[in-house]
């Protein structure tokens, strides 16, 4: 039995993206872009805009390759410089505004179980308003904690905190609302 070392091929195809090799960098970028485009589509509505945003945070990706040191996932290192470049172009675009709120109440709120489809559950998130909807895919999609948000959008710690409970009550309200749609009940 011939074992492959995997993480050598990788690291190897990276070695040579870094050197300009355009072959492996398309390798690359086939790899990595479907799952890619996915986390653009979190921050930016419009499915062509967040393909902008993907292609010009890959080239991003390619002008910085000789920088990854090869610590931890490349994939994470690649979905990072993603959400830095959504972030750049709504700010960009003047898209997200938060509101200063240093006070929020922290709400359980119930397990939702529903039938809701994948493109109904990002329907609904992009529903929200781009600050909630920011620190929502944030914290809860890419793990961030509300100190790391607040850095990089450059808000306070209460107001990450602030938008995310908003964004989790106003979800919230619009499944209810689905359900009791869906029940006859509305």
């Amino acid at each position: 039995m011939k074992v492959i070392d995997l993480h050598s091929d990788e690291k190897n195809l990276i070695k040579e993206a870094a050197a300009n090799n355009r072959h492996a960098q398309q390798r690359l970028y086939s790899k990595h872009s479907g799952k890619m485009l996915g986390v653009c589509r979190q921050y930016i509505k419009d499915l062509h805009l967040a393909e902008d945003v993907m292609i010009t945070a890959f080239m991003k990706v390619f002008a910085n390759l000789k920088n990854f040191e090869h610590k931890g996932s490349f994939e994470g290192w690649i979905r990072r410089i993603m959400v830095n470049e959504c972030i750049s172009y709504l700010r960009v675009q003047k898209k997200v505004g938060f509101l200063e709120d240093e006070y929020y109440k922290e709400e359980s709120f119930n397990n939702i179980e529903s039938n809701l489809s994948v493109d109904d559950i990002q329907s609904l998130i992009d529903s929200l308003p781009e600050g909630y909807k920011m620190v929502f895919n944030l914290y809860c999609i890419e793990g961030y904690k509300h100190q790391e948000i607040a850095k990089m959008l450059d808000i306070s710690e209460g107001t990450s905190k602030s938008q995310l409970s908003h964004a989790r009550k106003m979800l919230q309200e619009q499944v209810n609302k689905l359900k009791n749609y869906e029940n006859g009940t509305e």
